[in-house]
């Protein structure tokens, strides 16, 4: 299946059902650590809702609709990279990352993010990449600035997390924009 290496010790893997129990392991281990801007984690209690996951990733991907990709690290599970929706009719897509807790700091979702542009722009030929982070959320927000990404706007109370309606900043980076640095 899709493997791509990042670096001598991480890279990127397509999840698949064998991945089920360390994908909810991660997801437990990491639970304060990412509820507080992920709002599915609540939904994740049992390996049997890692693995639904899963079936619907793999499902995207045979449909070509969507990738979702393991974030691996010495061999471990540290996160998930991926693209939530691919819309070939206008040739863009979102992307979406999490790691957990204690694989923070390391580079790996910046260089994944980077891997993963380069697929979209280069291999599957899109024009548009967007990344929404909640605004409170710095260190998610950085990683598209570090990567080019122009801040497009705001959207206000674009999500309910738990208990209440967060902001949203919009991220995009164009094709264009990759020749113009």
């Amino acid at each position: 299946m899709f493997y791509h290496q990042l670096s001598p010790e991480a890279g990127l893997q397509l999840l698949e059902h064998r991945h089920a129990n360390q994908l909810f392991y991660l997801t437990d281990q990491s639970r304060n650590h990412l509820r507080k801007w992920l709002p599915w984690i609540d939904q994740t209690q049992t390996v049997e809702h890692s693995l639904a996951f899963i079936d619907s990733a793999l499902k995207q991907f045979s449909n070509n609709t969507g990738l979702h990709l393991g974030i691996w690290y010495k061999g471990e599970l540290a996160g998930v990279i991926g693209l939530h929706h691919i819309d070939w009719g206008n040739r863009s897509t979102s992307i979406g990352y999490w790691l957990g807790e204690k694989f923070q700091g390391k580079g790996l979702i910046t260089s994944a993010c980077k891997a993963i542009i380069n697929y979209c722009f280069l291999e599957l030929q899109l024009n548009r990449i967007e990344v929404r982070v909640a605004t409170k959320n710095i260190r998610s927000a950085a990683i598209p600035q570090r990567l080019g990404f122009h801040r497009e706007g705001q959207l206000r109370k674009a999500e309910w997390l738990y208990d209440t309606y967060v902001d949203h900043y919009v991220y995009s980076l164009i094709k264009d924009d990759l020749s113009s640095h």
